[in-house]
């Protein structure tokens, strides 16, 4: 019994001595490790502010390029031999996944008439075309107009034609100044004093890279199209005339062998020409010389030829040559305007404008007409009371389409 009574005490004592150790040690052991642990985050916040942090637009810098898919056209814009021979030429879009495609009618730069007067001293040509026009023409993605006489000091007028056209190569200047991108030869003055006039303008609008269509050569060259590469749409543009309804025209076309223009008046070749641009191109343009002059009323060459364009595969038809404005028309969707009438060409007081048309991959986005008038040898841009008369002027002879009080038109 004392044994046990010894024991009991014996072990007793040793539990309070361990428990006494605890209550003694474990506070300094919490203290020690979280000693360690501060010290462990110290060391680890000391390595944070020692490594570079990237800011978010460095940050940004390291993420994977977002590649912009190639266009359907890359390996024609890669090849610079191929654009060279193909007439191909390249605009950046002002507007991404559209191009604006701008058209006025019929120009003269020759000295010898009225019109241009007020550039002659100095050659500045926002005196003849006022900036506000120029602003508008310069804005587009591709600006085109009919050029209506040759660039040259040589050649003679051809005899008993009534008038005959050429201008000094270095008012070609003009043609830039005002935003133009492309021009039509395609008329019945671009030969007015011969041959050796005509292939001067071909080597003046080259030398000034203004393209042009319609005339060349050869009649290879004349009628091959001109195609521009804005963003993913290829635009074609082709051009030809009617004028003159002959069969042995003072403006001659051309021939294998020999310069000229590119005639219609027997359309086949055109038709041709324009299926062959539809199938290597998203738009086609037929920029065309026809009608009959200073009258509004469409004749039976221009009704019969323009729904022929149509099937052949033109997008969209531009019309010249009756110094007037002629109606805006729709033919199984594809907008004609018949004339653009003179844009910037003698003294005469006329109605005119420009037609601004938006093309996306899935067609026409937009078509506006936008009035103008020639008078005092300058075209100025229409506005108020003005702008209204010229619209409804073209509303009462279109059929077919609407015309809001913008010129914007459709169908």
């Amino acid at each position: 019994m004392p044994f046990m009574i010894t024991l009991t005490a014996v072990a007793a004592a040793g539990v309070f001595a361990l428990a006494a150790h605890s209550w003694i040690t474990e506070p300094v052991r919490k203290q020690s490790t979280d000693s360690v642990n501060r010290e462990q985050e110290k060391d680890d916040t000391t390595q944070k502010a020692q490594i570079p942090q990237e800011s978010p637009e460095t940050a940004a810098d390291h993420e994977p390029a977002q590649e912009e898919a190639p266009s359907k056209y890359q390996s024609e814009l890669e090849n610079p031999d191929y654009l060279a021979e193909n007439n191909i030429y390249v605009r950046e879009p002002v507007v991404p996944g559209q191009a604006t495609l701008t058209f006025a009618g019929d120009v003269l730069f020759d000295d010898h008439y009225a019109i241009t007067g007020p550039v002659r001293a100095d050659g500045d040509i926002s005196k003849g075309v006022s900036p506000d026009v120029i602003e508008r023409m310069q804005a587009a993605d591709v600006m085109m107009l009919n050029n209506e006489f040759a660039y040259s000091n040589r050649g003679a007028p051809l005899e008993e034609k009534q008038f005959t056209f050429r201008a000094r190569p270095e008012t070609v200047a003009y043609l830039t100044d005002m935003g133009v991108d492309i021009v039509s030869l395609a008329n019945n003055h671009a030969y007015d004093y011969g041959p050796d006039a005509l292939t001067d303008t071909l080597d003046t609008l080259r030398e000034a890279e203004i393209p042009y269509v319609g005339a060349g050569r050869n009649i290879g060259e004349a009628r091959k199209p001109v195609y521009y590469i804005v963003g993913d749409l290829k635009i074609a543009f082709v051009s030809a005339t009617q004028i003159e309804r002959l069969d042995t025209p003072d403006t001659k076309e051309a021939t294998e062998t020999t310069p000229g223009v590119f005639r219609c008046w027997n359309g086949e070749k055109l038709l041709e020409t324009i299926r062959e641009a539809a199938r290597s191109s998203d738009f086609v343009v037929v920029y065309v010389h026809w009608g009959t002059e200073n009258v509004a009323e469409l004749d039976w060459a221009q009704l019969k030829q323009a729904p022929e364009l149509v099937g052949a595969g033109a997008d969209l038809i531009i019309g010249d040559h009756p110094h007037c404005l002629q109606p805006i028309g729709v033919i199984r969707g594809v907008p004609v305007i018949y004339s653009l009438g003179n844009f910037w060409f003698n003294s005469k007081t006329l109605d005119t404008g420009m037609v601004e048309v938006v093309i996306d991959e899935s067609g026409i986005v937009s078509y506006q007409f936008v009035p103008c008038l020639q008078s005092g040898c300058r075209t100025t841009l229409l506005e108020g009371a003005e702008k209204e008369r010229v619209l409804s002027y073209l509303r009462g002879i279109s059929e077919g389409v609407q015309i809001d009080g913008d010129g914007f038109v459709s169908w």
